[in-house]
């Protein structure tokens, strides 16, 4: 797949800048602007051209058949919340991300903190508390259709929440989405 998303990056104009570091071998990856669902293509294609085994969740629904004959070779990881025990709570989608993590040497996760490709003021953080819990980094991938670039920016080691969501949101201002009216840094950080 590699070769092919080099080649139809490469004929359609796009650009793949900056590289993760080789020894990184555990991280959530933001890919935000999230406004179409071409977004996943790049992301994916993104990934692949830099060797990057990347996987992302969904939920368990969607890796049964038949439709696991497209989530599972895409890198999909069914996220089950149920019980282990008869009895106990459901357990949240951080506490199953935090043990996906930790039970797994190699694990790159994409992530779009958005939640959808509509317009939203206010992005799910559970991105930012998987990360400080795992104590795996935060890597500021991006797509911008402007400029039709795809690629890394910053790594945030998770320390300090509001100073690194503000850096995070600091960094995704100037990005533009395929639909640019559909994307918005969260404010409670802008």
């Amino acid at each position: 797949m590699r070769h092919i998303y080099q080649f139809i990056l490469k004929i359609t104009g796009w650009k793949v800048q900056h590289q993760l570091p080789g020894d990184l071998k555990k991280c959530i990856v933001l890919a935000p602007p999230h406004t179409s669902n071409w977004d996943f293509f790049y992301a994916m294609a993104f990934l692949s051209i830099l060797r990057i085994n990347s996987r992302f969740t969904i939920k368990i629904e969607w890796m049964r058949f038949p439709f696991s004959l497209i989530t599972k070779p895409l890198g999909g990881i069914a996220i089950d919340r149920r019980p282990r025990h008869a009895g106990e709570a459901r357990r949240s989608f951080i506490e199953v991300m935090v043990e996906l993590f930790n039970n797994n040497k190699e694990l790159v996760i994409i992530i779009t903190p958005e939640g959808t490709r509509s317009k939203v003021e206010k992005w799910k953080t559970g991105f930012y508390h998987i990360a400080l819990q795992a104590n795996v980094p935060i890597v500021l991938g991006y797509i911008d259709y402007s400029k039709k670039m795809t690629g890394v920016g910053d790594i945030i080691y998770p320390s300090n929440y509001e100073e690194d969501m503000r850096k995070i949101m600091q960094f995704y201002k100037g990005f533009k989405g395929k639909f640019p009216e559909n994307f918005s840094v969260d404010k409670d950080f802008a």
